[in-house]
């Protein structure tokens, strides 16, 4: 996972705030339930320290953001008085959570979001279609192809022409409407520099359609013929089909870092490796096994590859934080990534840490060169 998202919460200095909470909307009386569960979290802030101003700029992120249809839950971050970033969660929290402490608390949402693939799905039909494009960060953007005067539309109506004439003049509209949605989708995938192209709909638009894309989208293109653009077709097939391709792409972002961490030998694995490796930014990208029941602790410096397991390893000032807060800032200040893997997952890694290294020389814990 790219964590180049989290950069506006590292870049400012603590303390920091930081939130989760469900933020249903599903049912008569969940605004007044929100307030509440909010009132909750704010009353935990102040008792840990938090300053009002801090706990105010939250609540009016947590109570006056866009609900979202069913269950989801939301999370904020904030530091002197100013939000520094606030996310939709697919799912709410298991349960509401408040922390205050010199970092951010990150890591519940980060193994939330999981590997994020941007997407393009093009839904069509020989009238036009819709596009909709997903960034990697989760931002939508729709495009309707129907008219209009960036990609308008050819129809042809029958008008006293005989049957061929009209059927031929048919298949030509439906060519050039073909072309304005190809460049649509070309645009949109382009936006979000999207792995996965998914086109559905009339089996025959889409046919035409795929022969139209570049050969660079064709290469992640994928076919089917759910869903439908009348109304009353069940939106939920397609969906789940959406769901089930992103995800295949996103175990196979997973399964080839794996490999390159097996390509190591071990090198790299475990918490000191791992630490010394941030604290040298040698880490591509870091393996870490979900335990939210961890309560390690790490310390840190001013600079994100100021961290170290004892507090001698570091000069001048220092303070003891979260391990997991630790980790993800040295990871977001050295441009590396992170996976976050299942208990069943991947090889047993030793503290439940591994990192695919970016380099390796004789001060590499483990290379036998040392």
């Amino acid at each position: 996972m790219e964590l180049s998202f989290l950069r506006p919460v590292y870049a400012r200095p603590g303390p920091w705030s930081s939130v989760y909470l469900d933020a249903s909307r599903n049912c008569e009386g969940a605004q007044t339930a929100l307030e509440l569960r909010w009132r909750g979290l704010a009353e935990e802030l102040v008792s840990y320290g938090a300053d009002l101003s801090t706990v105010a700029a939250l609540g009016d992120v947590v109570l006056g953001h866009e609900p979202l249809p069913g269950n989801y839950g939301f999370a904020a971050f904030a530091a002197d008085g100013q939000v520094g970033l606030a996310q939709y969660l697919a799912a709410p929290p298991v349960k509401d959570l408040a922390a205050y402490a010199p970092l951010p608390h990150t890591m519940p949402l980060i193994a939330q979001r999981g590997e994020q693939i941007p997407w393009v799905r093009v839904l069509a039909d020989r009238t036009g279609a819709d596009v909709c494009a997903v960034s990697a960060g989760g931002v939508q953007r729709r495009t309707t192809v129907a008219g209009g005067e960036t990609f308008p539309l050819r129809r042809v109506e029958p008008g006293g022409w005989s049957q061929s004439h009209y059927q031929r003049a048919a298949v030509e509209a439906w060519h050039h409407n073909a072309g304005d949605v190809a460049k649509a989708t070309v645009h949109a995938a382009e936006a979000v520099d999207a792995e996965v192209v998914v086109l559905a709909g009339d089996v025959r638009a889409t046919g035409v359609l795929a022969a139209q894309l570049p050969e660079r989208w064709q290469a992640r293109m994928v076919r089917t013929d759910a869903g439908a653009r009348d109304i009353g077709a069940d939106p939920s097939m397609l969906d789940d089909i959406t769901v089930q391709l992103v995800a295949e792409v996103a175990d196979e972002h997973i399964g080839r870092t794996l490999d390159r961490f097996g390509m190591q030998e071990e090198v790299g694995e475990g918490l000191d490796a791992v630490v010394e490796a941030l604290r040298r930014a040698q880490v591509d990208t870091m393996l870490l096994v979900d335990d939210p029941s961890a309560v390690g602790e790490l310390w840190i410096g001013p600079a994100p590859t100021d961290i170290a397991l004892n507090r001698d390893a570091l000069d001048g000032e220092a303070q003891r934080v979260r391990a997991d807060a630790a980790l993800v800032r040295a990871l977001v200040g050295t441009d590396a990534e992170i996976n976050v893997l299942g208990p069943e997952e991947g090889p047993a890694l030793t503290d439940g840490l591994g990192a695919v290294l970016r380099y390796t020389d004789a001060a590499t814990p483990g290379t036998g060169r040392d």
